[in-house]
């Protein structure tokens, strides 16, 4: 028999963890979906931004949070850096995708590498007066350490929502993914466009990462783990939608809740991207694309 309360909790939990999966997905939507760019290195970024609230919280007590938005500027610098290697090397030479995703394969091992170097292998955990209690909603239990990383995902999510669509070089972005030849005769260069879009998606990747280690104790190799969700998130949202986004998240978030709770959590991720292959099937465009 179906426990009602059981089941609330599970979609409770699902729709948290939707949340979470929504902060880590921003950055590939933006440059997976508006970009074409393949970063598979973009989780790798991810548990940069994680040990990097770890250090902060650790040495100075700063809040994990607080200190993944102190990091937001370093980590856009470093994402227009890695942007200006990877177009003198390929997109300006006309090379293939595939060459493209062999960079950022290498990236994405150069990063475990340094962390584990760094840091060593063991798991880092963060310690906040908000990791520890819950919020309790008659019979759902709400973990503030799922609570308020879900929050500041809201936030983050209609911030970058408002910037594409209201400001000159959100709208920018959004137009050099459709023509960038008519973009130039607008009078701006494309390439700076891009690289300054691909910082805002790797500075994403700072709060994400203070997120993740909020939720949880992280190791240097755990961003392989959330490769495939984010790139099944972006094009499930429909490319380069920041809405879609957050509603794709919430579906494979709920669906790997209720997945692991009745059946297991070994058939969570099955069950998710069955979701996805289904509304491909349906709507190859995915939720809110074009």
């Amino acid at each position: 028999m179906l426990n009602a309360e059981l089941l609330l909790n599970a979609l409770a939990s699902g729709l948290l963890l939707g949340g979470f999966y929504a902060a880590i997905s921003l950055g590939m939507t933006i440059v997976f979906g508006q970009l074409d760019i393949v970063n598979i290195a973009h989780p790798a970024f991810i548990i940069v931004g994680s040990y990097a609230a770890y250090a902060l919280n650790d040495s100075l007590g700063l809040d994990p949070l607080l200190a993944g938005l102190l990091f937001t500027p370093v980590f856009f610098a470093a994402g227009v850096v890695v942007y200006r290697v990877y177009h003198a090397a390929f997109e300006a030479r006309g090379a293939e995708a595939l060459r493209g995703l062999v960079f950022f394969f290498g990236l994405l091992f150069i990063i475990e590498v340094l962390i584990t170097l760094t840091f060593g292998v063991d798991y880092r955990l963060v310690d906040a007066v908000y990791i520890g209690g819950a919020l309790k909603l008659g019979p759902v239990g709400l973990p503030w350490r799922m609570v308020v990383p879900f929050l500041v995902a809201l936030a983050m999510t209609l911030g970058l929502h408002l910037f594409f669509k209201h400001s000159f070089m959100g709208r920018a972005v959004m137009a050099v993914a459709q023509d960038p030849v008519a973009l130039q005769l607008m009078g701006a260069k494309p390439v700076r466009i891009k690289q300054f879009a691909f910082g805002i998606a790797i500075a994403t990747a700072a709060l994400a990462g203070a997120m993740l280690i909020v939720i949880g104790p992280v190791e240097p190799s755990m961003g392989r783990l959330y490769i495939g969700r984010v790139f099944a998130i972006a094009v499930l949202a429909g490319m380069g939608s920041i809405p879609g986004t957050l509603v794709a998240a919430i579906i494979l978030g709920v669906a790997e809740s209720l997945t692991a709770t009745f059946y297991g959590p070994s058939w969570a991720p099955a069950v998710a991207f069955g979701i996805l292959l289904v509304t491909l099937a349906v709507r190859p465009a995915g939720l809110f694309g074009r």
